[in-house]
């Protein structure tokens, strides 16, 4: 492989869309994914307008808003109570306002529009059975050291290797992830069995005391994304695992019956205990730069995750075309992310605690607030999130 192209570590969202922010600025790389095959695991994501920022730099505009749902409203409902708190409506203001809509999708989708735009470009290499385990830097090169003993040279290396990031223990030797204490059931149901007075073009969020439950319709209103999630103070983490309805539902019992409802259609259910960690600035070492999670991860309340790594993904592309050095342009893509990220780091956080999770007056009062605000103040306050492509 040339060793003028650059190396990104991992094949997901964030290190596809690194390539192709590379590839339109006319930059070889390869990606090193440890997997056997490319693909995404989970099911729904949502897509906030700087997404769709992202995608037209990206080249894939089109493929991206061809597979999108695109809902009506973001609607919050009281658990316990059973009744709207607030919504924000999503229709020609809001996409006037900020340029793009906001939609849902299936991530598997979304990361097949990010892969065939990847397989489809001349510059852009892809490799599987890479796990990129550390690396090493002269000054002019990197060299990625990949698992099976074999070592790959370039000018370059991304970090995009997710929340366990081998790249990231080299950069910063911060440790393992926080441990929120947070676990979260996923699940897809055909539309069909979801509750039908429930059908809704919205992604809704129920919130509860310590609990919080997310349903909209995904893949062309064939089904709808289920996501529930319980502050049950996990003390380990957990990707994946399997569980059936009434462990889930465990969490739940306090709340009201239409919610309860919907966790009991609920099929072929997996747990994740959530992690982030604490916002840093040591990005780059040098040649080497983290992107995505392994650069900010982040708690799932703003539903940003996604969004972040693919605006990661512009601004280092087009950080890296502008300088002079690759070591100055990593620098400069770090200097323009980093508060940015740090900001919906944080606030994610505080989404949880705040919105999602709270109980008795603290409940009392998100309610107050939230149900008294207009449709304007709603859009004035996400200016920030929604009204760039985060390039600053």
């Amino acid at each position: 492989m040339a060793p003028d192209r650059i190396l990104i570590a991992g094949g997901g969202i964030g290190g596809l869309a690194t390539a192709l922010a590379l590839a339109q600025k006319g930059i070889a790389s390869q990606v090193l994914e440890k997997a056997s095959r490319l693909g995404e695991i989970g099911a729904g994501i949502q897509l906030g307008p700087n997404a769709f920022h992202c995608f037209d730099r990206l080249g894939v505009g089109e493929a991206a808003r061809g597979m999108a749902v695109y809902i009506d409203q973001l609607r919050l409902m009281d658990a316990q109570a059973d009744g709207e708190i607030c919504h924000i409506d999503l229709g020609d203001r809001f996409r006037a306002r900020f340029g793009n809509p906001y939609a849902v999708v299936h991530r598997g989708d979304l990361h097949g529009v990010l892969l065939k735009g990847c397989e489809d470009h001349p510059l852009i290499a892809l490799r599987t059975s890479a796990e990129v385990t550390g690396y090493d830097q002269d000054g002019t090169s990197v060299v990625a050291r990949l698992r099976n003993g074999e070592r790959v040279t370039g000018r370059a290396l991304i970090g995009a290797d997710g929340l366990w990031s081998n790249v990231r223990a080299q950069v910063t030797h911060d440790g393992p992830p926080r441990v929120s204490g947070h676990t979260t059931y996923r699940s897809v149901i055909p539309t069909e069995q979801m509750p039908e007075d429930l059908r809704w073009n919205a992604a809704t969020l129920w919130a509860g005391p310590k609990c919080h439950i997310v349903h909209y319709p995904l893949s062309g209103w064939k089904l709808f994304n289920l996501v529930v999630t319980y502050h049950n103070h996990a003390p380990e983490p957990v990707a994946g695992r399997p569980v059936d309805t009434d462990e889930v539902s465990k969490g739940f019992a306090h709340v009201c019956e239409r919610a309860q409802n919907i966790i009991g259609r609920g099929r072929n259910w997996h747990m994740w205990v959530l992690c982030d960690r604490e916002p840093v600035d040591r990005w780059v070492d040098g040649r080497v730069a983290l992107l995505g999670d392994a650069a900010h991860p982040m708690l799932q309340y703003m539903s940003q995750g996604g969004c972040m790594a693919m605006e990661d993904a512009v601004c280092l592309a087009d950080s890296l075309s502008r300088c002079d050095s690759v070591e100055s342009g990593l620098v400069t893509y770090r200097d323009r992310r980093v508060l940015r990220t740090a900001r919906t780091q944080l606030m994610s956080r505080a989404m949880g605690d705040h919105v999602y999770h709270p109980a008795g007056p603290h409940a009392a009062l998100r309610n107050a607030m939230m149900g008294a605000r207009t449709q304007d103040q709603w859009l004035d306050s996400l200016e920030w999130l929604y009204g760039g492509n985060g390039l600053g």
